[in-house]
């Protein structure tokens, strides 16, 4: 059974604290030193921030960091930072009084309030306008700040996480970042490594994915993907890394007719070349490679033989659809994926 605090079970709510989340798997080199320093410097009472792509799963990575911390029991509050106007993040994170703007029409505590105790991630930190790092700063130094339109001082103990896909020395050398914040939150910087310099945990996670979402559809049976998808996934060099593979394994699982996954698109919008290339009409065995002579070898191998062609063929016409494969052969599902079975290792090897 998961722990209450297990960091791999905790998804945000629309408020913004985090409540559960996925787990995060990998075995790779890189990924497994980004845990490893993660995991140092957790019950470490001091800011952090997380260096990556988008995609690579920073804000994954902020909630093991809170989970993992002292702070375990205190809200874990989040906040986008680069979806909000630079009007709008100053009143998210510091609340605001009633009256204090057109439309305050009673008093809001900020995300720095919401997360006494606990902890703050800052998500894209680096797009916060510079007035507003200001008063940030203050909170860094003196643990307190005012709410907008207000002149009372509230006392917070918060701890900062921050996440950032930009390069913040930087955005300070340009003047677009604040020298003194930025100094004052790395106190310990975690490079996330994207998903092209983690191959080894690429179908680890297509797999995982493609796990749940089975689940989800009520399937029962895990999914399992050819070797043309596998080596398609393999080779692409997912510049959405981890969120865009979630994505495409998804899609491929709820698009397939069968457990045996076949079509990979990696784009909606458009096929790529190596989709087009999934989705040609191949030739047939036969009129690559005439039927050997019945009489050349034993019975018994003989209707092996056949029986693999009739296979191979069927899934050729059905774009190795298995579903559709055994309706060419006249068999049910389950009697075609006994004879699958029976020669997958000859299968795949043709």
């Amino acid at each position: 059974m998961p722990k209450e605090n297990d960091p791999f079970s905790r998804t945000e709510s629309n408020s913004g604290m985090i409540t559960e989340i996925p787990e995060a798997l990998g075995q790779s080199p890189g990924f497994l030193a980004f845990r490893e320093g993660l995991s140092r410097v957790a019950p470490i009472n001091r800011p952090v921030v997380i260096v990556g792509e988008r995609g690579t799963g920073k804000e994954l990575a902020a909630s093991r960091l809170h989970f993992l911390s002292k702070r375990w029991q205190s809200p874990l509050v989040t906040l986008n930072c680069s979806a909000l106007t630079s009007s709008l993040i100053e009143s998210e994170l510091f609340g605001f009084e009633r009256g204090a703007f057109t439309g305050a029409f009673e008093r809001r505590k900020g995300r720095f309030e919401s997360a006494d105790g606990g902890t703050l991630f800052l998500d894209e930190i680096g797009n916060i306008p510079l007035e507003v790092q200001e008063k940030i700063l203050r909170v860094v130094e003196y643990n307190s700040f005012e709410r907008v339109g207000s002149s009372h001082s509230i006392r917070v103990d918060v701890r900062i996480v921050a996440a950032t896909n930009s390069d913040l020395p930087a955005l300070a050398e340009e003047g677009k970042f604040k020298k003194d914040l930025l100094d004052r939150l790395s106190f310990e910087v975690l490079f996330l490594p994207p998903l092209r310099e983690r191959r080894e945990d690429i179908l680890i996670l297509a797999n995982h994915f493609a796990a749940r979402m089975a689940h989800e559809l009520g399937w029962g049976e895990l999914p399992e993907f050819s070797e043309e998808a596998t080596q398609a996934i393999q080779r692409y060099p997912w510049p959405g890394n981890v969120r865009e593979l979630k994505n495409v394994v998804e899609r491929a699982v709820y698009r397939s007719d069968s457990s045996f996954i076949t079509d990979i698109l990696f784009n909606p919008f458009h096929s790529s070349s190596i989709e087009k290339d999934s989705q040609k009409e191949l030739p047939l065995r036969s009129e690559r490679e005439p039927m050997r002579d019945p009489f050349a070898k034993p019975f018994k191998e003989t209707v092996q033989i056949l029986e693999i062609q009739l296979v191979r063929e069927a899934m050729i016409r059905a774009k190795y659809n298995q579903q559709k494969a055994a309706r060419h052969l006249g068999l049910s599902y389950d009697q075609f994926r006994g004879v699958y079975r029976k020669y997958k290792k000859e299968l795949e090897e043709s």
